[in-house]
């Protein structure tokens, strides 16, 4: 099974759940990149890992203010749950499911 594609996400934010299409395109060996959208915009993926159906990476918020966010996201199947961290913000759930 791949973990490439793009999945339907939300993450439980302090401001409320933040909708938005993450984007999974696997690399060389266990690397991956891609991107999140959504309405606060794009974010890259820096620093993705696959180990299994693990995933692990950093990417830089920008809006509503700069921030590094550390994420790690397991996907069974067509769906996807995770974490993501935020600086001072603590924790938040990322859950997804894949398009198509």
């Amino acid at each position: 099974m791949t973990v490439a594609g793009s999945y339907d996400c939300i993450t439980k934010t302090p401001m409320g759940p933040q909708k938005g299409v993450l984007t999974i395109v696997p690399g060389e060996g266990d690397t991956f990149t891609g991107n999140i959208a959504g309405d606060l915009g794009s974010m890259d993926i820096k620093n993705g890992t696959i180990s299994g159906n693990t995933l692990t990476w950093q990417m830089k918020m920008t809006m509503p203010m700069p921030m590094d966010l550390d994420c790690t996201a397991t996907v069974e199947g067509d769906a996807l749950t995770g974490k993501v961290k935020a600086g001072m913000f603590g924790t938040m759930d990322l859950t997804g499911t894949r398009q198509g």
